[in-house]
């Protein structure tokens, strides 16, 4: 995480006249644009600056998420800090497998947020953190500070060619105890690639970090290539608050071909690879896999509605440690499996909404081994008055570990959702009331299986202040 940032801020720092040039960030948010004007391609003759000619990466390959704010709260070029204080209730801190009763808690949460978002004719960044101190009333050993910060950027090095970066990093003791308003970020992802977080783990210590950087270039008015990679890791420092789960960590690469055929729609091949990772007290778990995924993608820049589709052949090996005394040496399974998916997204003036569908192999996230995962999100967002909005948003993910001998062994499904409300009080107050739910399905899993439920009620209060950048 250290080394993503810095490089991000060296990048930022370099920038020829970022803070003197300003543009305004279109409604609708695209991904890694960019733009070619024939000067280092003598064939192409189009000019760099007419937005329409620019391709954008699509979602497929670019790990692009859709964002649930509506176009009307949508904000640029801004420095904005504050303090935010959150208490919940939750009917599940601890889920105790040894005598099949949750252990209920109630919890407090105080810390400062920051954030940074600066857009010009070649930069887009974007910067926010927000540590905290959590206390809880009861299990007071599960105190701690957390930490939650995201860096999102994107430069383009020529009017050809465009690099993009992004890092996620949270360090906390309770996955569903987010600060408020850390970035403008959907939940709903928009293509193959990402980290899967859908096994969610009672109140434990665990660090997660998962970024992605990529390479893009228009060497032609309606073609373009380009190069990405991507990691994640969760670790968990102490493994007996999570018996049943383990460490987990992804590599994966990919390379694509894109090309317009007509405005917003694009059609295209990419090969992913990925190296699987589950770390356990046995050995190594580890899974390879190699996909060919074609994609189409309709996103015009003077439409509010956006969807991709991508599909096609998966090749997985795994390599399981010797689990004794059944098991005397290593196991290697190897199967071809389709992978395919769609998203959906639309952003309105006073609502917005995006869907999400993914049958893939990825990485457990805390299971042993990798999973064949069928995952579906959804998010909405709708606001009743100008001070006032609702959110809701919900997913399920079915885990099936992929080898012989951990096949059905930790199988399971996550089933979430949350609703909130937020109302803004004057320019700089807010507040947040919300309920989530969450049922987990893991019978060989020993801290999810006694007690699979889990409630919590939030109310968040923030206070804001804001800056504009080069205005």
């Amino acid at each position: 995480m250290p080394k993503q940032i810095a490089f991000a801020l060296i990048l930022l720092a370099s920038a020829p006249g970022w803070s003197q040039q300003e543009t305004t960030q279109p409604q609708q948010p695209v991904p890694a644009m960019v733009g070619a004007d024939g000067s280092a391609a003598p064939a192409v003759t189009y000019n760099a600056d007419t937005s329409e000619e620019r391709m954008v990466t699509p979602p497929p390959v670019s790990g692009q998420t859709y964002p649930i704010a509506v176009s009307s709260q949508e904000r640029s070029n801004y420095l904005r800090a504050g303090l935010f204080f959150t208490g919940a209730y939750t009917d599940n801190v601890l889920g105790n497998a040894a005598n099949g009763s949750p252990i209920r808690d109630q919890s407090y949460s105080v810390g400062p947020t920051i954030a940074l978002d600066e857009t010009t004719q070649r930069l887009h960044c974007l910067l926010s953190y927000a540590p905290a101190f959590t206390f809880y009333q009861h299990t007071s050993s599960l105190n701690q500070a957390d930490h939650n910060g995201t860096v999102e950027f994107e430069y383009r090095l020529s009017p050809h060619v465009t690099f993009s970066a992004a890092d996620r990093f949270q360090k906390s003791s309770n996955t569903l105890n987010q600060a408020p308003d850390l970035s403008s970020g959907g939940v709903v992802p928009g293509g193959a690639q990402g980290a899967n977080y859908s096994v969610i783990a009672p109140i434990a210590d665990h660090l997660s970090n998962s970024g992605n950087a990529g390479l893009s270039y228009q060497y032609a008015l309606n073609d373009m290539v380009g190069a990405s990679g991507t990691f994640s890791n969760i670790h968990y420092p102490d493994p007996s608050q999570v018996p049943g789960l383990s460490d987990s960590s992804s590599q994966a690469g990919l390379a694509f071909y894109s090309h317009r055929v007509g405005r917003g729609q694009y059609i295209g091949v990419t090969y992913q690879y990925q190296r699987l990772l589950s770390h356990s007290e046995t050995g190594d778990n580890e899974t390879q896999t190699h996909a060919a995924l074609f994609f189409y993608t309709f996103a015009p820049r003077s439409s509010r509605l956006s969807f991709s589709l991508f599909g096609g052949p998966q090749h997985s090996e795994t390599v399981e440690p010797p689990l004794p005394p059944q098991q005397l040496q290593t196991v290697r399974t190897r199967a071809w499996d389709p992978a395919g998916g769609a998203s959906l997204g639309w952003q309105g003036r006073l609502n917005s909404f995006a869907l999400s569908y993914m049958h893939v192999i990825a990485g457990g996230g805390g299971l042993m081994g990798a999973v064949q995962l069928d995952s579906a999100t959804a998010s909405a967002r709708q606001q009743i008055t100008r001070t006032l909005s609702a959110s809701l948003t919900g997913g399920y993910a079915q885990n099936n570990v992929i080898g012989s001998s951990l096949s059905s062994t930790n199988d399971g499904h996550t089933i979430s959702g949350t609703a909130s409300l937020q109302q803004q009080v004057g320019q700089r107050l807010g507040m947040q009331l919300g309920y989530t739910r969450l049922y987990q399905s893991y019978s060989n899993v020993a801290v999810l299986s006694a007690n699979p439920d889990t409630n919590r009620v939030f109310v968040s209060f923030s206070y804001q202040f804001s800056r504009p950048l080069g205005r």
